[in-house]
């Protein structure tokens, strides 16, 4: 397929339509009914008419249309009563939260609290609370952030934090390798969403995006302006967060579209993104943001990037933010890129989340007030 240029599509009845999620070469992905997966499937390709055209030839060699093999409601209902009863649920449920041998085999440490496993690669205590101050420290400006990405319209956050296959020839992979996991047993992102070493790997390196800080390139690669060398976007975060370099994401419109998976945002900000400069937001994915210490900034109606004449090599400042102890956070920030200064608006729309924003996201937030209720007396 890869070979050949084909644009190879999927039709799938499930919910998830991402480009490169059932398989790495396949780029589109149509979401039917289960009927219309077989139909298709039978027919072997999706050019064509399929309520007027044949789907194939029948063993008399006449014509097949989709009329002539989908079934009624009555022939539906014959089925489901025929193949379903009350006893296969009972049965089924009756000893769900016993499990099997194997979960009852599970050997589980004694105490009230979690206790963490440094050899699992599937389960890793995260650190969202390491060096956490028990007050939040004061909100400042951002100043000579660089770029990471700059992405046309409708990433989604299938782009930003795939779940499909990991390849062993990413950061995922090779972290993978190097605590010995074999690639045949590597999984899914999304099977392994506990661990954040596998999953800021994975953050931006859905095999289809196109940065366009990379030119060339498909994947999760980006440009070092520490030294100008293309890499990886994990690889490249990981060096500007050595360096104390905070870092943006310049985007299109519908940002953040799709499914509202956390780790779209939680990746973002474990890589040092510190604010996405965007035309839209999808709301869910605006508000993870917020919850993980982002700033959404929305371009003014009419600009964006490219209307402003943005590269992504600029170096940004983006100010407005500091003084804002209490009270409502400013409805716009000014941004300095370059030689270029322009407003943008804080997608920051509700007292509570400027409170979460205050404590650097949603997790400090919430862990403090406990802190506050536990220390008041009763």
């Amino acid at each position: 397929m890869a070979d050949g240029g084909l644009a190879v599509v999927s039709v799938l009845s499930g919910n998830r339509n991402f480009e490169g999620r059932i398989n790495p070469d396949v780029r589109l992905n149509y979401l039917a009914s289960p009927p219309l997966v077989v139909a298709y499937a039978l027919a072997g390709s999706m050019d064509f008419d399929i309520v007027n055209e044949p789907l194939g030839t029948g063993t008399d060699g006449a014509p097949v249309y989709l009329r002539d093999i989908w079934p009624s409601s009555q022939e539906v209902a014959a089925v489901m009563d025929e193949a379903l009863s009350a006893d296969m649920f009972e049965e089924s449920y009756a000893e769900v939260f016993l499990g099997d041998e194997r979960w009852s085999g599970l050997d589980v440490p004694p105490g009230e609290l979690y206790e963490w496993g440094t050899g699992s690669t599937y389960v890793r205590r995260p650190p969202y609370f390491d060096a956490m101050p028990e007050t939040p420290a004061p909100v400042r400006d951002i100043r000579g952030a660089r770029a990471l990405a700059r992405l046309a319209n409708s990433v989604t956050t299938d782009h930003i934090s795939p779940a499909g296959n990991i390849r062993k020839d990413g950061p995922a992979g090779a972290w993978l390798i190097d605590q010995g996991v074999a690639p045949g047993d590597f999984n899914s992102y999304g099977a392994r969403r506990g661990n954040h070493e596998v999953m800021v790997r994975g953050t931006f390196a859905n095999v289809r995006l196109r940065n366009q800080l990379a030119p060339g390139t498909e994947g999760g690669f980006t440009t070092y302006f520490g030294s100008g060398e293309q890499t990886t976007i994990y690889d490249a975060a990981m060096r500007y967060i050595e360096a104390g370099t905070p870092l943006v994401v310049l985007a299109g419109q519908e940002y953040g579209s799709g499914s509202s998976r956390d780790w779209a945002a939680k990746g973002t900000a474990l890589l040092g993104v510190r604010a996405v400069l965007a035309e839209s937001f999808e709301r869910i994915h605006r508000s993870n943001l917020i919850g993980m210490g982002v700033l959404p900034l929305q371009f003014l109606p009419g600009e964006s990037a490219s209307s402003l004449g943005l590269t992504g090599q600029e170096v940004f400042d983006i100010t407005g933010l500091e003084g804002s102890a209490d009270g409502p956070l400013p409805s716009r920030l000014s941004v300095k890129a370059g030689d270029v200064t322009f407003e943008v608006v804080l997608r920051i729309d509700t007292p509570v989340e400027a409170d979460y924003y205050r404590h650097g996201g949603i997790l400090p937030y919430v862990l403090r007030q406990l802190r506050r209720r536990s220390a008041s007396p009763a």
